[in-house]
C-alpha cells in the first residue's frame, strides 16, 4: 500500500480537528503523485496530464456483443469477426479504454503495486464512460478470486472497483453469490483455449445465492478483458442459476485478443 494512504487511513474518519491535522501532516510530509509516473499532482486520486492524455479511452464505433474497436459504425451488423465465429455466452461487453499505455499502468500498479486504493478511480472512469451497462436493479458481481490468491495479493482488485462503482451507481453488490473453488494457474501467457481449460470447474454458485440470482439482471464487473475466458465461465455458471441478461463492465480491454 503507498505511504500516503497508509499516513491518511483515518481520512474516512469524522473530520475533528485532529484528523484534520493529521490529514494535513500526511499531505506535507508526502505529496500527491500520479499513480503511474509519480510525477507530483494536486490531489491524491488523479493522474498527471501527460499520463492522462496517454490513456485510449474506447470512443469510436465497437462490436456490439464484446466491445471491441471497429472501423466503422454498422448499426446492429457491428459485429467484430471474432464475436461471429465464437457469439460470447455474454449479452454485451464494454471497457472505458484499451489496455495500453498508461491504462495499463495504472491496472498493474493497482493489481500488482498493492495500490488498492486506486480502485476508486478506475471505478468513476467506468461510470462515468459507460453508464448504460448500469440498468436499474442490476445485480454488481466482481470476479472472485480464490482464497488462496486473496491471501497472497491482500485483495481483490475487481471487488473493490465494484464496490466503489455499486456506491456511484446506487446498485446493489453481491459478492458472495458465485465462488472460485478450484484454484487456476495464471492466464498470463495462455492461449484463448489454454484459459478456457485451466477455467474449467472454477466456479460455482452456493445453493445459498441460487435465489438472488433467478431471473435477475447481473453486471460482472472486472480489472481487464483479454480473451474473455474468465467471463464466458462465469457467465455460464450464472445463466444455470437463471441469471439474464448478463453484462461485462471492465475498466480496460486488451483490445486484439486473438493476438494474445
Amino acid at each position: 500500500m503507498a505511504l500516503k494512504t497508509i499516513l491518511k487511513q483515518s481520512r474516512y474518519a469524522p473530520l475533528t480537528p485532529l484528523v484534520r491535522l493529521h490529514n494535513l501532516l500526511a499531505d506535507v510530509l508526502v505529496p500527491s503523485a500520479c499513480p503511474v509516473c509519480y510525477q507530483p499532482v494536486g490531489n491524491d486520486d488523479g493522474l498527471c496530464a501527460p499520463c492522462w492524455q496517454d490513456i485510449e479511452f474506447i470512443t469510436g464505433p465497437v462490436c456490439r456483443r464484446t466491445g471491441l474497436p471497429m472501423p466503422v459504425d454498422l448499426g446492429a451488423e457491428t459485429i467484430c469477426p471474432l464475436a461471429r465465429a465464437q457469439p460470447p455466452r455474454y449479452d454485451k461487453a464494454r471497457a472505458a479504454f484499451a489496455y495500453n499505455g498508461s491504462g495499463s499502468a495504472l491496472i498493474k500498479r493497482m493489481k500488482f503495486g498493492d495500490r488498492p486504493e486506486l480502485a476508486a478511480l478506475l471505478a468513476r472512469l467506468i461510470h462515468a464512460r459507460l453508464p448504460e451497462m448500469l440498468p436499474r436493479h442490476a445485480l454488481l458481481v466482481p470476479v472472485p478470486l480464490h482464497r488462496r490468491r486473496l491471501v497472497w495479493r491482500r485483495f481483490n482488485q475487481a471487488a473493490e472497483s465494484c464496490r466503489h462503482l455499486a456506491a456511484l451507481s446506487g446498485q446493489s453488490m453481491a459478492e458472495n453469490v458465485v465462488a472460485r473453488i478450484r484454484p487456476t494457474a495464471q492466464q498470463i501467457g495462455l492461449s484463448r483455449a489454454g484459459r478456457k481449460r485451466n477455467l474449467r470447474g472454477a466456479f460455482a454458485v452456493p445453493q445459498s445465492q441460487q435465489h438472488r440470482l433467478k431471473g435477475r439482471a447481473v453486471v460482472l464487473v472486472d480489472d481487464v478483458l483479454t480473451t474473455g475466458a474468465t467471463v464466458e465461465a462465469l457467465t455460464r455458471i450464472l445463466r444455470r442459476a437463471g441469471a439474464a441478461p448478463i453484462y461485462v463492465v471492465t475498466a480496460a480491454r486488451v483490445v486484439l485478443p486473438e493476438r494474445v
